[in-house]
Formats: C-alpha cells, structure tokens, sequence
C-alpha cells in the first residue's frame, strides 16, 4: 500500500530525495514533449520535507525541470562561469542565470546549506544576492548553486519547438526562504520564528514570480503545487512573460544550400531589406496580445539622483522579469524597443531627469513607432519638472516598487507638445560681433520643457564649462551650490545680461514683440512649453481675471514667452511669476551677438544666429492618476461624506531613519500631536491645512509638554498601509493621495527638525551623560551643534521658500515699510537672486 501524503511513510521516503532545484520551481519555457507527460509516483515523490541543512524542494522527475536542452543547430557552447551583475543579451546566455551583486547582509544563511557550504569556516567572506530571486550566498559557494541544481527564474524560452506561438504558461519559481514577511496564502498565519536573525529553519517556500508564500510544512504546501501555473502575481499586466522572449538560432546554410544559391544577386536581396531587418539579434519577441496587458520596458539611468538608479534597479529585477529592465548606461534605449516594438499595448517608464526622457522620446521619433508607447515618469533627477507637470513629483524618496508599477499601469495618456529648434547663422552680423568661444550649433534640436536665453543660461554655462575643466574640485554638492551661488552674484553684479533687450528680435506669429521687450528690458527671456520651470516654479502663474492669455497647458500646440528682470526673477521662488509677454505657436528669434541660451538645461554660448521654434509633434505620456480606494460612483454628484477623526502623530528623522523598517518600533518612537477632524473624501493636501492648524495651538500642550516643540515647516506625511514599512509621500502629490489610503484611525508624518531627545523625555538630555553600556539603545539626541555656515542658511532658506530672512553679507536688514536706502533693498534683493540660483542650480547638479 502506498503511503499518503504527510504519513511518517511518506516522510521518510521523502528525506532520501536529493536537493532541491530551481527546475521544480521553474517555468515551462522549454519545448513541449510530443507525449504527455509522466504522473508523478507517490511512491517516489510522497510529499514535500525540510530538512535541518538542506534547503530544497524535492525533486518531481518532470521533463520541465532541467534546463531546456539546446535546439538542433544551435552551437554547443561551454561559456566560461562568471559572476554576472546585468542580464545576458549574447547567444551563450545561460538558462536562469542569477543576477549578483555584493551584499552586506550578515543575518542571512548560504543558500546552499552547510552541506555544500565551502565558506562556513572562514571569516569575513563576501557575499553576494541575486537581484531576481533575492537567495544570498557567499561568493566562493555559486559554482555549488549547480550541485544542488538550484538556478534562477527564467527571463525567455528557447525556440526549438516547431511552432514557436504554441500556448505556454509560466510555472512557479519556488525559493526556501528563512525570514519571509506577510501570511501564508493557505492557513492565512503569519511566518513566526523564535529566533529570527540568526535562524537556520526555513519557515517559508515562496515564488519569485507572483510573489505567494506558503508555510514550509506538508499541510501549506502540497506537491502538486509545483506544476501548477504562476499567475506572475498583482503586477501580472505589465510583466512580460519569459513565454514571449525566444532565444533564436544562429542560421547556418548547408554546403549544398549555399552551392545553389551561388548566383543569386545579392544586391536585390539588399534592396528589400532594410539594415536593421537584415541584422540577425539572439533574442526575438512572439507576444501573445490581450487587451488586459499592458507590458512595461523599464529604461534607468544610474547616473541620475546620485545612486539611486543604481538602487532602483535591483528591484525592478524583482518584481519583473530581467529581461524588461534596462540600464541605459550599457547602450541607450535603441536596442531595446527595437526589440519590443511589436508588443501591443507596451508602456514605458523611464527612470532618472528629465533629459533621460527626453533621450528616450528622441528615440521613438527616430524609430517611428506606431501608435507611440506612453511614456511614464519616475524622477530620480534634480530638476524634474517634467515630472512634476505629470504629478509624478519632484524626485523619488523610498515609496515602494510595487505602487510605482500600480500608478503606471492605471495612470491616464496624455499628450505633450515637442517643439523644434533650427538655427543658422545671421549673416547681417559683423565679424566684431564674433567670439571665439561661441558655436554655431545648440546643445539639442527638440525641447520639451523650456528654451531660454539670459542670466540663467549664463549662469549654468559658466557652472558647467568650470565643472568640466576641473572635475575633481566638483566633487561635493554643498560645494557645487556655493560655486553656483557665487557664480551667480558675481554675474548679477556685473550686469552681464543686462543688455539682452538691445541684442535680440523676437517676432511670435508675426507680431513683433521687440519694442516691448526693450521697453521692458528683461535679462532672461523664457519659452516655457511646460508649467513648470526652474526645479518647480510656475513663471507663467495663474492669469485668472486676466483676458488676454488663457491658462497654461502642455498638449494645445502654444508656447507661453515670458521676460524676467532681477526683481521678478527673485520673486519666482515665493510665488512670484514673471512678465507674460505671449502666448504663440511659432518663435522667429534673431540674435545679434553671441549669447549664451540652455536648452532643457543643456547651455551653450550661441554664436548671432536666426532661431526658428516651432511644433514638432506630441509625445504619449503616462500622467499619474489621483486614485480612490472606494470603487467610482456611476453619477457625477458625490454624496456628503462622513467626517473621520483622525489622531495625528510625529515621527522625528532620526528615528525614522533607524526604525522605518520596523514598523512597530517607530509607532511607539511617535510622538502625539493632536486630532483633526477632516470630510472623508479628503486628500492629503487638505489634511495638510488642518494639521497645520495644531501648529498653532497644539493639543494639551503644556510647558512641559513634548507635543510643544514646533512643527517643521518641511514636514511630510508618511504611508503606514504597506506591510512591512512606512515611506514618504512627496508634497506635490498630496492632492493624488486619499487620506483614507494611508491611515484609518492614526496618521504618522515625519518632522525633520523634531529631536528625538526633546521629543521623548523617556531618552536621555543632550547634556546628560550617554550610555555606554552595549546593550543600552543608541541615543537619539546629539550634543548642541554650533551654529550653522551662512551658506548653509543660505541653501536652507532656498528650500524653505524663506527670503525675508537670508543674511547677505554686508547689506544689513530692514523691516517692510522703513526707508531703506535703495542701496540696501538692492543688495537684499541680490540675495533672494542668490536663493533662486542656489534653487535653480538643482537643475544641473
């Protein structure tokens, strides 16, 4: 009689199986069998055991578990074993090879057990973690990942089946995991270990794929669940499925083949065939198209917001397949959708500033896909207006992959007006009008954003023509921002644009608008395409009540022209906007001597030249959606909603910087500030106006009081809703956030300026003495700093918007109303343009 799944029978025929590897945890990739396949034997396969060193599923026997055998024809190649850190794009790819990079991680075991463990003895062994299936092993011990036949989730399939649009499915990917977050998806418990950090049972087996997790004992997890389909999990529409991606076959033409095709002409075959056409690729796409898919080609630019990209990236490869994420410092993005480019519904995301997307929609036009894939955005620049036009905000701080993916897939298509650029040179200029350093070519022949000519440009290209020529003095931003800064004054006091008006012609739509900027005397002259101008400004403002302009927008074909002079410009940064000169659909700028202008921040120094703008054509954009947690109504009239009283509480940036990874911890490190009590449909930015309020006269705040300390003017909400941290919600997207989408009863935000020490009276005082004890906790409060460089004050009320109150050397201050000289309102004035550039000078760091 056989024994059942689970019986003391079953578990000891089961222990005699070897090891487990990836192929019981593997897609069906490779090519079908002709014959169905082989039952599994309970005999042989009773059920699913863990043991106390080995770390593997049991092995079921099915053809699908080994790596697919190479198709006939294709070479036999032996690539030499190496540590790689980027997915394989060649023909001697290896079926599910890992995607390593170094890791600090101390609380994680070798993924190959002590069995085949050959770094257990040694000390100070570095170790390395697969980006795709998140398994940690020391370096030495990933040739033993082939012992114990253990390899990665497949990215493609090879193309040895006869009929290469076939139906497949995709298998699970099973991984033994020792921690694991969340439930089991059959008992709906929790995965609880006595001994977390330095436990060796494995408590959970999960798939790398749809992301499910079940507890590693024979009542969770059945055997029969290894064969069964993946649903590639929430994020399965934009997930392209390795079923898709074929490695093809290197054709090879026979002796007879290529006797008989001896005198063909191959110049006709040359004429039907373009050179990308002709050129043989390894891989080839064969979607299956659903009109529930909408595929997603991740594009990152590591260069951009310091490391972030290169952070970022580690996790698209997790919640992907490799195969959709790229890094566009190995290539750019031509190859890519080259590839893709026949995927229905295919939607992108580029990841980095914005002149990374303005790279990647220049390459659309050059490839003419049709329809154009829309374009999403996740800042990781400095400037990012953009992306701050399209609600994505203004940079990423650590909200999750798994919401980004979400806001991609539900976000609207919107269109954006490219405008192009042709310049030539003016050839009624003199020859004393020539400078040696100017150009005759600009930086960029299209721009999304802006185009401007002046003090700003000037500025950025003196910044940049400094930095390139001693790049090791630009080393530190503090230090770029002083030099900017500096840059800045020292062109501020010279003048050097102030004669802009009396150089330039401006014709808009055959209106000449040059008397008027003469009269106006502008020295930085801006065509704004955008809203959005100089690290989130809005220069164009709200007309409002005013006729002559209608309000600004992206995708109606009109360019906004806006002059600056140093007041107005000073004013941009607290809300202030510049002088609207028009609104118009073709720009005829004649320049009389060398200026120097920027295109979507590139700057140059353009020699006299005729400057011609005009539509180029729209771009497809993702515009991130305001999301509802509640299903829509089908009526345009909302109902009353009820009002939800909600406590508020402070968390300070110390503990948040320890704790944001344990929830529970920074929930008791939170300080209580008060209740507001908001409509139910009400957005963060709303919440905000109310929580302000408790700034004002805080809740039971007594001397003695922690919740009396004053609120930040910085201050952010915090997310609470994900399993297994909180995140910041940047402030330009509070209107697209639902109070009710992260907190019920409690909301958390996060005060940069809260100290810990004053915050808790439970911690020790500044002045007190300090534990010293190890297992005293970590003091969250420093001893008093002296007080901060002017420069940093500077940068600080930059950021703050706060220009009252910048110190310039040498001008003194004055209050409203008194009779300052003009001297000294001159020289304040100089120091709100010194905050603007120092705002402005995020855009080209």
């Amino acid at each position: 009689m056989e024994p059942r799944d689970g019986s003391p029978e079953a578990r000891s025929s089961d222990s005699e199986s070897a090891s487990a590897s990836s192929s019981g945890s593997e897609h069906d990739t490779g090519p079908e069998p002709d014959k169905a396949p082989r039952r599994l034997s309970k005999r042989r396969f009773p059920g699913l055991r863990l043991f106390g060193h080995r770390k593997a599923i049991t092995k079921s026997g099915l053809q699908h578990l080994a790596p697919p055998p190479p198709a006939p024809g294709a070479p036999c190649i032996e690539p030499e074993r190496q540590i790689r850190s980027t997915v394989d794009w060649s023909e001697s790819a290896t079926y599910g090879e890992h995607i390593w990079f170094e890791t600090n991680v101390s609380g994680d075991f070798c993924y190959v057990g002590e069995q085949y463990c050959v770094a257990k003895m040694l000390k100070s062994v570095s170790r390395r973690k697969c980006a795709a299936c998140k398994i940690v092993v020391h370096t030495p011990c990933i040739e033993q990942l082939e012992k114990i036949n253990f390899r990665c989730k497949p990215s493609f399939r090879e193309s040895g089946s006869r009929n290469v649009r076939e139906p497949t499915f995709v298998r699970h990917h099973w991984v033994h995991r020792r921690r694991q977050d969340g439930k089991c998806r059959h008992c709906g418990k929790g995965f609880q270990q006595k001994f977390t950090f330095h436990s060796k049972e494995i408590v959970a087996i999960s798939c790398s794929w749809c992301k499910q997790a079940y507890h590693s004992k024979v009542s969770c997890f059945m055997l029969q669940q290894i064969e069964e389909p993946c649903s590639l999990g929430v994020h399965a529409a934009v997930v392209i499925p390795p079923t898709w991606i074929l490695r093809a076959r290197r054709p090879q033409n026979t002796l007879k083949a290529s006797k008989k095709k001896k005198r063909a002409s191959f110049k006709r075959k040359s004429s039907k065939k373009g050179p990308e056409e002709g050129r043989w690729r390894p891989f080839i796409i064969r979607p299956t198209p659903s009109p529930l898919m909408k595929p997603l080609l991740v594009f990152v630019n590591p260069k951009s917001g310091g490391n972030q990209g290169a952070k970022i990236i580690q996790s698209f490869l997790w919640y992907l397949n490799p195969r959709q994420v790229f890094d566009l410092s190995q290539g750019g993005p031509k190859e890519a959708l080259e590839m893709y480019r026949r995927v229905h519904n295919l939607r992108i995301l580029a990841c980095g500033g914005d002149g990374t997307v303005g790279w990647i929609l220049s390459t659309l036009d050059q490839l003419r896909l049709k329809p154009p894939p829309p374009v999403a955005i996740l800042p990781l620049g400095t400037g990012n207006d953009l992306a701050r036009t399209l609600n994505w905000g203004g940079g990423y701080t650590d909200e999750p992959v798994s919401k980004i993916l979400s806001h991609v897939e539900e976000g609207n298509v919107v269109q954006l007006d490219r405008w192009d650029l042709r310049a030539e040179p003016n050839p009624e200029a003199g020859p004393e009008e020539r400078d040696e350093g100017a150009t005759d070519r600009l930086p960029l022949d299209v721009f999304n954003n802006y185009f401007s000519l002046g003090f700003d440009a000037h500025v950025t290209l003196e910044f940049h023509e400094s930095r390139e020529a001693n790049p090791e003095k630009f080393n530190s931003r503090f230090r770029n921002k002083m030099f900017y800064a500096g840059t800045a004054f020292s062109d501020f006091l010279m003048g050097s644009s102030k004669d802009l008006a009396k150089h330039i012609r401006v014709v808009c739509d055959g209106t000449d608008l040059t008397p008027k900027i003469q009269d106006l005397k502008p020295q930085c002259i801006v065509f704004l395409n955008i809203p959005r101008y100089c690290a989130g400004t809005m220069p164009w403002g709200h007309p409002g009540e005013h006729h002559d302009f209608e309000p600004q927008r992206h995708d109606d074909g009109y360019l906004e022209v806006i002059g600056f002079t140093m007041t107005s410009l000073a004013a941009l940064q607290v809300g202030g906007h510049g002088e609207r000169l028009t609104q118009c659909r073709e720009v005829l700028l004649t320049t009389s001597k060398a200026i120097p202008v920027q295109v979507d921040g590139e700057p140059c120094k353009l020699a006299a030249s005729r400057i011609r703008i005009a539509l180029r054509n729209q771009a497809t954009m993702v515009q991130k959606a305001k999301r509802r947690s509640a299903a829509p109504l089908h009526s345009d009239q909302q109902p009353v909603p009820e009002q939800l009283r909600i406590r508020v509480s402070r968390v300070s940036m110390l503990d948040y910087e320890a704790l944001h990874y344990d929830k529970e911890q920074l929930k008791e490190a939170s300080v209580p500030l008060g209740t507001v009590v908001v409509p139910g449909d009400s957005d963060l930015e709303l919440c905000r106006a109310h929580i302000e309020r408790l700034r004002q006269e805080p809740e039971g705040a007594g001397a003695k009081s922690p919740t009396c300390q004053k609120l930040s003017p910085k201050w952010c909400f915090l997310d609470a809703t994900t399993a297994s941290r909180f995140y910041r919600i940047d402030r330009a997207q509070e209107h697209l956030n639902y109070v009710t989408e992260i907190a019920q009863d409690e909301i958390y935000i996060l005060d940069p300026e809260l100290l810990g020490a004053s915050a808790r009276p439970d911690l020790p005082t500044p002045t007190s003495p300090l534990p010293t004890s190890p297992c005293s906790p970590t003091p969250r409060s420093r001893p008093g700093d002296a007080a901060p460089p002017t420069g940093e004050e500077l940068i600080e009320a930059a950021r703050r918007n706060d220009f009252c109150k910048v110190p310039v050397p040498g001008s003194g201050f004055f209050p409203s109303g008194s009779g300052a000289s003009s001297l000294g309102r001159e020289r304040i004035c100089s120091g709100a343009v010194i905050c603007h550039c120092l705002a402005r000078c995020r855009v080209s760091m």
